[in-house]
């Protein structure tokens, strides 16, 4: 499990790389890395790129931290978790610097990026949807790593503060819930319900809504806020003896859906019900699965293996051509902005050269003889003598982009198809454990 959290840099940014850069906590810098820029003048080029913003904003960076649970990963695992969430994040458009602290109980990553994107000079927009986005990464990526994640319920809006005080078992709406849980099967209407609540200790509202308050709990919480099951109508049904919204089966879609393990499965063992529903559903779902192989023109296991490997192969292709083009893009982007420092700094460059007094001129223009430095430093290790027009460079990215967005494109639809697939797989093993005929599976489903 990862938590994660964010704030904005207003003031003091070297002091804030500094820290986060600090030896002491990660291991003599040796968990320290950049892109865009280098972490020993990380405040210089964030300035820099800033400057050529038309929308500044008033925030120099912003701050990520990402937690990990203690004793569940690696420094090194934690640190390549970290630069694949910068990665994802920040696409390659703002300066970084990624530090793993090892020096508390639990290991975390600090992400400083710049505030402004060096490739097109627009201001880092933060809200609700770019946070969720950040959240959603980084579990995606506990997940990809093997790590716990925070699982969300089926309740709908519920905070991760929220989340966290359910865990605790401090939470006044997951107590609720369960009150109420326990409390429907005995009730007989929702005025009972709502009687027997009181009873135990809750103070009651009626309104538009039905609203409760646990004792020392500063608001009421409306019951519907607790979820599709919780809503009056809800409610009133399941005292009625009705099933509960959220449990409810989703209507068919067409699409094949995978065949439940009616075996294996623990709901199935404990209610007959259940185990009635799930044996209908299973002829639904094995006519689907047949059907798509007939129109599709499969007719043996091994043709459908055969197709299941093929679309795998190309999964992979796929992916592998998407990453080497997101990292010309990177390249790209880099040089584009190295090569824009160059020819903007040159000038200074070139006076500070011909300057008699060389240390006086550096006082005054320090930061801008770094960066055009490192500048040349970038461009002859690039292997570059003359130097591309900002046109010709911005045609590249945008034929860059163009390519990446169609890969995109592609790899989702091929990564469905793949899903798809396994779904057939796995319900034609479970519909042939002995044998593998299809064809007269397929006669005897028809």
């Amino acid at each position: 499990m990862a938590v994660t959290k964010t704030h904005p840099i207003k003031s003091t940014l070297k002091a804030a790389i500094d820290y986060i850069c600090n030896p002491d906590k990660t291991d003599g810098k040796l968990l320290v890395s950049s892109f865009g820029c280098a972490a020993e003048t990380a405040d210089i080029e964030f300035e820099w790129t800033r400057r050529h913003a038309i929308d500044k904003g008033t925030h120099l960076g912003r701050h990520l931290i990402q937690a990990f649970e203690p004793g569940e990963v690696s420094p090194e695992e934690a640190h390549e978790i970290g630069l694949q969430l910068a990665k994802k994040i920040l696409d390659g458009k703002y300066e970084f610097v990624l530090t793993t602290h090892i020096d508390k109980g639990h290991i975390h990553n600090h992400l400083i990026f710049n505030a402004v994107s060096f490739t097109d000079h627009k201001h880092y927009h933060s809200n609700k949807r770019s946070y969720h986005e950040i959240r959603r990464a980084s579990d995606r990526l506990c997940r990809e790593h093997g790590l716990s994640v925070i699982v969300p319920g089926r309740d709908k809006g519920k905070s991760y503060i929220e989340h966290q005080a359910v865990q605790n078992g401090t939470s006044y709406k997951a107590k609720l819930k369960a009150v109420i849980d326990r409390l429907i099967p005995v009730s007989t209407s929702i005025d009972d319900l709502l009687a027997r609540l009181q009873r135990e200790g809750y103070e009651i509202k009626r309104g538009k809504y039905i609203s409760a308050r646990a004792p020392a709990q500063e608001r009421f919480t409306r019951l519907k806020t607790l979820g599709a099951d919780y809503t009056e109508e809800a409610v009133v049904s399941r005292i009625a003896g009705g099933i509960r919204p959220s449990r409810q089966p989703q209507q068919r879609s067409g699409k094949v859906s995978l065949l439940i393990d009616i075996q294996n499965n623990i709901k199935a063992q404990q209610s007959a019900g259940y185990q009635r529903w799930a044996t209908i559903e299973n002829l639904k779902r094995a006519a689907a699965t047949m059907n798509f192989l007939t129109e599709h023109g499969i007719d043996s296991y091994e043709e459908l293996k055969e197709r299941c490997d093929a679309i795998a192969a190309a999964t992979i292709r796929t992916r592998e051509s998407l990453r080497d083009v997101e990292q010309q893009l990177t390249d790209l982007a880099l040089l584009g902005k190295q090569i824009d420092t160059y020819r903007k700094l040159k000038p200074i460059y070139d006076r500070y050269k011909m300057s008699k007094d060389k240390e006086k001129f550096l006082r005054g223009f320090e930061s801008e003889i770094i960066l055009f430095e490192a500048a040349a430093r970038d461009i002859k290790e690039a292997g570059i003598t003359k130097l591309p027009s900002a046109k010709k460079l911005k045609a590249e990215l945008d034929e860059l982009s163009s390519c990446k967005t169609a890969l995109q494109a592609e790899l989702r639809k091929i990564q469905q198809e793949e899903k798809e697939y396994d779904m057939l797989h796995r319900n034609v093993d479970l519909l042939l454990p002995s044998h593998k005929n299809l064809q007269k599976s397929k006669e005897y489903m028809l």
